[in-house]
């Protein structure tokens, strides 16, 4: 039986069996899989519309069209797959304690302290650990990432306490994102003279996300202005029901300068983990954790804060992070001293990577030097094909209207962030009422109030959704990351306007508008008639300038008589193409020569005109 022919191509068919493939995949690497010769598969995607070479990296939606034309089910493999399979060819398994249950030994739990800004999310954290971190920041503000272990006493017994310090809660985002559970217990830290504020609401849906248990830290007790019991009111609403309520919410008043209130919080968390979580971890495994936190040292080099998760981390022992490796020559504490060894839930400092980590990145101890070389270069080769397939064109429109007349759903999604809650509840609304056809729909994925932040632009990228700004703007880096992550941010100061542009983007019908721009005005003060060019016009260019192949329209008496272009323009003997105001010219228009003395020429342009 002969080969069915697609878009001219003689090609064998799949009969919707499953093709799994790497993300960045090449056409090779499908020709591969199925059998075929790569240059037959460059030919179909040719005929589909798309120019791809055969070692070229493919995006995954590109990938899947060409999989459904030949009868193919690609399943393009997600980053954490694509890992666990990765370590699996080194005979590694991540993420899995070994030995039996008697092997497992209780482990401190690990707490991110998450809040409002200004709220006293580091005072409190200062208060805790009996250091001074707040005056080493600038302005007050929390700079990176800080992991630290305190221990309080509970039931006459000794218990250690992990400690992250987050900037905000970006950084428990993209560890979230990256699949690294990193944080065992949350404490929101609430101020009871302001309440609850945007960024609050924002920290617990993450808390809530993650499916931590939160604490909640009522901080700055010591004011006249504070209500405590506002703050738990208002947390009701959230779904955080405080103990004494009836709920399993743990609340405690604190005070991060009086110091009031820090004992009770610390035994509170001790007795939360208790009561919620198993944590217990394999102290005699090779190590295994996550990279809070990584910087460049001018000193040092690559210096990264690794929380270990299981396992024990020690002086020599060879390290993958990310796409980085190297072997481990020191660690140190936050306290500033040298250990040897790190057990499970303890914050280090390593020095001896060959390259910086990004945050959120898992790492592992490997047998020797060689293998984490292989690993990381791996990793590396991985995420730069991802970038590169990422980075291809997107969809055009015409592909979008091909979709749509194949019947495939499309969904536009919108983060919606304005200057108050009824802005933003009157802006869904709103939305909610746009009526389309039934093959496009719309979905908020995420609102709030305030300015917006790079937590909506890496939650917009990762979900390939629009912000849309009403009356806020976007603060500090979150412009920058929106730029590079492709991400687009419209902003807008009249409601309606959001409205009919996303109505627009939903039927297809979001075009440039384009606004006319005069060039230049000539007057014809003599007219020549050539067997070769038809009627020539002498001008005179009273402002601006003239230019060759420009759009133009004659005007007599300040009637419009033609629109047309000018076909070509002289200076004396030379053809030229522009010429300026105050000169002399000879001009032809194309296809048109009932011209008069005293007639103007005005040449024009339509150029695009930028959205508010």
């Amino acid at each position: 039986m002969e080969a069915p022919t697609i878009g001219g191509v003689r090609i064998r068919q799949g009969d919707g069996q499953t093709v799994r493939l790497r993300r960045g995949a090449s056409l090779t690497d499908l020709a591969e899989k199925i059998g075929v010769e790569p240059a037959s598969l460059v030919q179909v995607l040719f005929h589909l519309g798309e120019m791809v070479n055969a070692t070229q990296s493919v995006a995954d939606d590109t990938l899947q069209v060409l999989g459904a034309e030949l009868n193919y089910a690609i399943e393009v493999v997600s980053p954490e797959d694509e890992d666990r399979e990765l370590l699996e060819s080194f005979d590694i398994e991540f993420g899995e304690d070994f030995g039996d249950e008697e092997d497992l030994e209780s482990r401190p739990p690990v707490v991110t302290v998450m809040g409002h800004v200004d709220h006293g999310k580091t005072k409190l954290l200062d208060a805790l650990r009996h250091a001074n971190v707040v005056a080493g920041e600038a302005g007050g503000i929390t700079q990176a990432i800080g992991a630290y272990q305190v221990a309080t006493e509970v039931s006459d017994e000794e218990r250690r306490i992990t400690l992250i310090d987050t900037p905000g809660h970006e950084a428990f985002t993209a560890m979230r994102a990256r699949g690294a559970k990193s944080t065992d217990i949350a404490i929101l830290v609430v101020a009871a003279d302001d309440g609850v504020m945007p960024q609050t609401i924002e920290a617990l849906n993450h808390a809530k996300a993650a499916d931590v248990p939160v604490v909640v830290a009522v901080n700055k007790i010591d004011k006249e202005t504070a209500d405590p019991v506002k703050v738990r009111g208002e947390l009701t609403e959230y779904g955080l029901i405080p103990e004494e309520y009836g709920g399993d919410t743990m609340f405690v008043d604190v005070s991060a300068v009086t110091r009031e209130g820090l004992d009770s919080l610390l035994e509170a968390v001790v007795l939360t983990a208790d009561a919620a979580l198993d944590l217990r971890a394999n102290p005699d495994m090779p190590a295994q954790g996550v990279a809070i936190e990584a910087h460049l040292d001018k000193g040092r080099g690559p210096v990264a804060t690794v929380l270990v998760h299981r396992g024990t981390l020690r002086t020599g022992d060879s390290i993958v992070a990310g796409s980085a490796h190297g072997r481990v020559r020191a660690m140190i504490t936050d306290t500033g001293e040298t250990v040897d060894e790190a057990l499970p839930s303890m914050p280090v400092q390593v020095l001896g990577l060959t390259s910086v980590p990004g945050a959120g990145d898992n790492f592992l101890v490997v047998d020797d030097d060689r293998m984490a070389r292989q690993i990381a270069d791996k990793r590396e080769a991985r995420q730069r094909a991802a970038l590169l397939a990422k980075t291809t064109r997107r969809k055009t429109l015409d592909q979008l209207f091909e979709q749509l007349e194949k019947g495939e759903t499309q969904e536009l999604k919108l983060i919606l962030k304005g200057d108050s809650a009824g802005s933003v509840e009157a802006l869904e609304d709103s939305l909610a009422k746009i009526e389309v056809d039934d093959e496009v729909s719309l979905r908020v994925i995420d609102r709030g109030v305030g300015a917006i932040t790079e937590t909506n632009v890496s939650l917009a990228a990762a979900s390939d959704a629009v912000i849309i700004g009403y009356n806020v703007r976007a603060q500090g880096k979150a412009t920058q990351m929106a730029d590079s992550e492709g991400v687009d941010i419209r902003y807008y100061s009249v409601i309606y306007a959001a409205i009919d542009e996303v109505e627009a983007a939903l039927k297809g019908m979001l075009k440039p508008i384009f606004e006319e721009k005069t060039m230049g005005q000539a007057e014809i003060r003599e007219i020549f008639r050539s067997s070769k060019f038809g009627t020539i016009a002498g001008c005179m260019v009273l402002e601006g300038h003239m230019r060759r192949n420009a759009k133009a329209r004659l005007i007599r008496d300040g009637v419009v008589i033609t629109e047309t272009s000018i076909a070509s323009l002289r200076r004396e003997k030379d053809d030229v193409t522009d010429v300026r105001e105050g000169f002399e010219c000879g001009l032809t228009l194309h296809n048109f020569n009932d011209i008069k003395h005293g007639d103007i020429v005005e040449t024009f342009e339509m150029v695009e005109k930028p959205r508010d």
